[in-house]
């Protein structure tokens, strides 16, 4: 960790007022940067560790239970049934993911559609306004 920089984990005059300034403000930001100036050089080895120990709990769940498409079952029979049938789920994932692809263009569309319409209509009864009022010679008033 560099020693240089201005907010470190150390009694430094910048870390002792943040954390009077935190404690002024709301106090569970005094006590968040006071955590920090105590335990912040721990941080890196902490973050290091839950790090090691998530994947380490990850690998022994596909070692143990978890599903592995190259692990072979010992019946070739069955490999070559899971095989095509993991291939023909896929499929239909990718049949199923193309389908809601189209579906959300079509709600795209839709929206499109009647925000166009919506708009012209707009237009149209503000033009309507305006010729009114041109004939009329009257200004319209802003109410504000």
């Amino acid at each position: 960790m560099t020693q240089t920089a201005l907010i470190r984990p150390a009694w430094t005059p910048a870390t002792i007022a943040l954390m009077v300034i935190g404690f002024m403000v709301f106090w569970p930001l005094g006590l968040a940067m006071l955590a920090y100036i105590i335990w912040g050089d721990r941080l890196d080895t902490f973050k290091t560790e839950v790090n090691r120990a998530t994947d380490e709990f990850a690998s022994a769940f596909r070692k143990k239970g978890g599903y592995s498409a190259t692990a072979s079952s010992g019946n070739v029979a069955f490999d070559e049934w899971r095989d095509s049938e993991l291939a023909r789920l896929d499929e239909e994932r990718k049949r199923l993911d193309e389908m809601r692809n189209e579906f959300d263009q079509h709600m795209r569309d839709l929206r499109m559609a009647r925000d166009r319409k919506e708009f012209e209509q707009f237009m149209a009864d503000r033009q309507a306004s305006q010729k009114k009022n041109k004939k009329s010679g009257s200004v319209p008033e802003i109410d504000g």
